[in-house]
């Protein structure tokens, strides 16, 4: 009897442990992301062509403030008090959080309410991408930039501007689940 309750017991951590991880994987699988079109792939790297997008930013002043005030912007703190879909990716982008604007509300997103949340337009570009995995450190993202201006020199491509971030995943999502990049756009 004994044997027979540790099995089950087993059995039932087990697969608490199984579905919490196929939620934290699908985590963002009901959320519209940024449109692109990959040009080129070789394992991590991609070279991408992003349109036009509209995108809500604010100043980065510690990760969770600034993901609360967009957040806040999204959950209808905007002058039309309206709900606007959460999206991914959210952008680190010339030292602000960007969240973009979905293509509902794309044409006229609505202003918001706070004069610390702003629409901003992200000019349409072809960027080279590396894609890691793992929990944000000071480290990680200046160690995935490295490996990405590698790439580029290899590849004899030309930046054609800042690099930028690009996070998909919420905070609860195990490290080695989580999909992060690192972001430079090149010349045509």
């Amino acid at each position: 009897m004994v044997v027979m309750k540790k099995a089950i017991l087993s059995l039932a951590a087990i697969f608490a442990v199984a579905l919490t991880v196929v939620a934290c994987a699908t985590s963002r699988a009901g959320y519209e992301t940024a449109p692109y079109r990959v040009v080129r792939s070789e394992g991590a790297f991609e070279i991408r062509d992003y349109p036009e997008l509209k995108i809500a930013t604010t100043t980065r002043a510690g990760d969770d403030a600034s993901f609360m005030k967009l957040f806040r912007y999204i959950d209808g703190g905007n002058v039309e008090k309206q709900k606007i879909a959460m999206t991914t990716p959210v952008f680190m982008v010339q030292g602000k959080m960007a969240f973009v604007v979905p293509e509902a509300h794309k044409a006229a997103p609505p202003a918001p309410a706070s004069p610390a949340v702003a629409i901003d337009t992200l000019s349409a570009r072809r960027v080279a991408v590396y894609r890691f995995s793992g929990t944000r450190t000071k480290d990680s993202e200046p160690q995935a930039l490295v490996q990405l201006k590698a790439w580029l020199q290899e590849n004899k491509l030309t930046e054609a501007g800042a690099a930028f971030s690009a996070y998909y995943d919420p905070p609860w999502t195990p490290g080695i689940m989580r999909r992060n990049e690192v972001l430079i756009p090149i010349q045509l």
